[in-house]
């Protein structure tokens, strides 16, 4: 695919979100997204979206990305997700052996999907690696070609430690003819994610396919790729919050010039409790998109210039990503409440857009541990810090 400007790549975006809009009602019905749109998200180049140009992947900046997933899930949430998944987990490219990255990322329209969680047990063999394991919230397991399990290695005596003496995890990719997806994904929001179980048994992983979890010796060293894999995955999860977000306002816009609540005899939108609450809804969409680019534009400027991440910038990324979250969530609330009645039928986006920011919260990327880490790292206080 010809390189193309941000404008253009979020343009693509737009166009994506209108189709995922149309078909949304489809994709929560099936549970998984429509076909029509896991094609339009591939011939927009956003299942390679950080997969490096070499490879003949977008490798967008980090604010880009996050635009063209918040640009998504304002259309649908589900396919933001989608999008999401398929390009935190393309950034892998980049520190996966250079042959197995070319094995699996060469084709800009395969999805990649998975979990980095290390559910998998792992055993080293003869040029590679024998994996089993289950893993929960397999976005993306219906159209992935290329799903990724974070899994612990198993040594003769047990569970094998780096020699920082943690224990040594590593991302394993499995064809899509490999895994086992389960049907599980019965649930309230973003249903059309697909994110089901999936599990292999016994599975031989040739050692170009896997890499050490936030790890590695790195073959491209663009920008891009010197962000940690947890704090882009943060940032992405965050992003299709603030489409979700957005999508709530755009519906409240709508209903509230049409709408004349029950008791009233003005409109929705000249109601003084109308007018604060859709700009209290806009502020705080605008406050944690904001503070997030800020954050991730601090980062990429250092490591343009040179340096490498500190401590700091990392627990600024999540806790940006963290609160853009969280405000995406209360404009949703504030949003859904003064729909009133409207808001609980099915017919209403507005209850879809409750369900979905509501999903997206309970990610553990962006969930209320990570202010309590942010913090520690901030007083200075001994923190885990493996997942920042």
């Amino acid at each position: 695919m010809p390189s193309a400007s941000t404008f253009e790549i979020v343009e693509r975006a737009t166009a994506v979100a209108a189709l995922a809009n149309e078909y949304s009602d489809a994709g929560e019905e099936q549970r998984q997204l429509h076909p029509v749109v896991i094609d339009a998200i591939a011939d927009a180049g956003f299942f390679s979206m950080l997969v490096p140009r070499e490879l003949g992947g977008l490798e967008v900046d980090v604010v880009t990305m996050s635009n063209v997933i918040a640009a998504v899930a304002r259309g649908d949430g589900a396919a933001g997700w989608c999008v999401m998944i398929a390009a935190t987990t393309g950034v892998t490219a980049a520190q996966l052996p250079r042959e197995g990255a070319a094995e699996m990322f060469s084709d800009s329209r395969a999805a990649t999907g998975g979990v980095l969680m290390p559910r998998g047990r792992a055993t080293r063999v003869d040029g590679g690696w024998r994996v089993s394991g289950q893993w929960s919230f397999g976005s993306g397991s219906g159209h992935a070609k290329w799903l990724l399990g974070g899994s612990l290695v198993f040594g003769p005596d047990g569970p094998e430690t780096t020699p920082e003496n943690v224990p040594h995890a590593r991302m394993m990719f499995f064809p899509r003819e490999d895994v086992q997806i389960l049907d599980t994904w019965y649930v309230s929001g973003l249903r059309a994610t697909g994110s089901n179980d999936f599990e292999v048994k016994d599975v031989f992983v040739p050692e170009r396919r896997s890499c050490p979890i936030g790890g590695g010796e790195r073959w491209n060293k663009g920008t891009l790729y010197a962000f940690p894999i947890y704090g882009l995955l943060a940032i992405g999860v965050a992003s299709v919050g603030l489409g979700i977000g957005q999508a709530a306002i755009d519906t409240l816009r709508e209903l509230a010039s049409a709408k004349t609540p029950t008791g009233s005899r003005r409109l929705l939108a000249e109601r003084g409790a109308a007018q604060s609450g859709i700009a209290e809804a806009e502020a705080l969409v605008r406050a944690g998109r904001a503070f997030m680019h800020e954050a991730i534009r601090s980062a990429w400027d250092r490591v343009t210039q040179g340096g490498k991440l500190t401590l700091d910038d990392r627990a600024l990324l999540r806790l940006a990503s963290t609160t853009a979250a969280m405000n995406a969530a209360k404009a949703v609330d504030l949003c859904y409440n003064l729909g009133g009645a409207s808001s609980i039928y099915q017919n209403s986006p507005l209850q879809r857009h409750f369900r979905d920011i509501h999903t997206v919260t309970q990610h553990v990327m962006v969930g209320q541990p990570t202010l309590e880490v942010a913090g520690r790292i901030f007083l200075g206080l001994p923190t885990d810090t493996s997942m920042f």
